[in-house]
C-alpha cells in the first residue's frame, strides 16, 4: 500500500503558506473523482493525494500538533486504494436537518448495497469496518467509507478501452434508495489509475 507516513507531513507553518495553492490543486484532482448517484448520495473516490490533503487540513484546522499526526494517519491511510481497489467516501447530502434525519432513518444497511458494474463484471462495495455505520434502530450514517475490491481480471476490464467493458455504472441497491449513475469517461480514466 502506498500509505502516508510521518515523513509525508509538512510542518503546519509551511502548509499554511501553500494551503490555498494545495486546495486549488486538490479541487482539480477531485473534479474527476466524484459521482452523484440519485438525489442525495455523492461518491467521492479517494486516492493518496486526496488523503494527503485531508490529513493536512485536519492538522491545520484542529491544531493538535505532533500528538495528532499518528491518529490522522491511522484514520485516513485505510482510505488510500491499495492497487486493486477503489475507495469512496459516500455522503448523503441533504441540507434540511429534519428531512435528513427522516431519510437516514430509512437507510439502515445502506453501506452494504453499493456496487460498480461494467461489462460482465460487478464489484460489490465493502464498508470500512472501523465502526458500525448503521445504528441499532436502523439509522444510517450520513458518511460512509466503502472499498470496491477488484480481481486482476476486473481491474484489466475496467481500464478505458478494454474489450467488452461497456459503460461503468455506480449504484446503490438499497430498497429505499435504489439508484444508479453512469460513470463519466473522465472519471473512469482517473479511477483506473488507482488499479495499478
Amino acid at each position: 500500500m502506498n500509505v502516508l507516513t510521518r515523513a509525508d507531513i509538512m510542518a503546519m507553518a509551511d502548509y499554511g503558506k501553500v494551503r490555498a495553492e494545495k486546495r486549488r490543486e486538490i479541487a482539480q484532482v477531485k473534479r474527476n473523482r466524484r459521482i452523484e448517484v440519485g438525489p442525495f448520495a455523492t461518491f467521492y473516490f479517494e486516492n493518496r493525494a486526496t488523503m494527503w490533503h485531508q490529513v493536512h487540513e485536519m492538522l491545520f484546522i484542529e491544531k493538535g500538533g505532533e500528538d495528532q499526526i499518528a491518529d490522522e494517519l491511522a484514520a485516513y491511510n485505510p482510505l488510500i486504494p491499495n492497487g486493486r481497489e477503489l475507495v469512496a467516501t459516500v455522503m448523503i447530502e441533504i441540507d434540511d436537518e429534519r428531512r435528513r434525519r427522516t431519510v437516514l432513518g430509512r437507510l439502515g444497511g445502506f453501506e452494504e448495497t453499493m456496487f460498480i458494474r461494467f461489462g460482465e463484471h460487478k464489484v460489490a462495495g465493502v464498508p470500512e469496518d472501523d465502526i458500525d455505520r448503521t445504528t441499532a434502530d436502523g439509522k444510517a450514517s450520513s458518511v460512509q467509507f466503502v472499498h470496491f475490491p477488484f480481481t486482476d481480471a476486473q481491474a484489466a476490464a475496467f481500464k478505458p478501452g478494454a474489450s467488452g467493458a461497456g459503460q461503468a455504472i455506480v449504484g446503490v441497491g438499497h430498497p429505499n434508495y435504489a439508484h444508479m449513475a453512469v460513470m463519466p469517461a473522465a472519471v473512469r480514466e482517473s479511477l483506473a489509475a488507482d488499479l495499478d
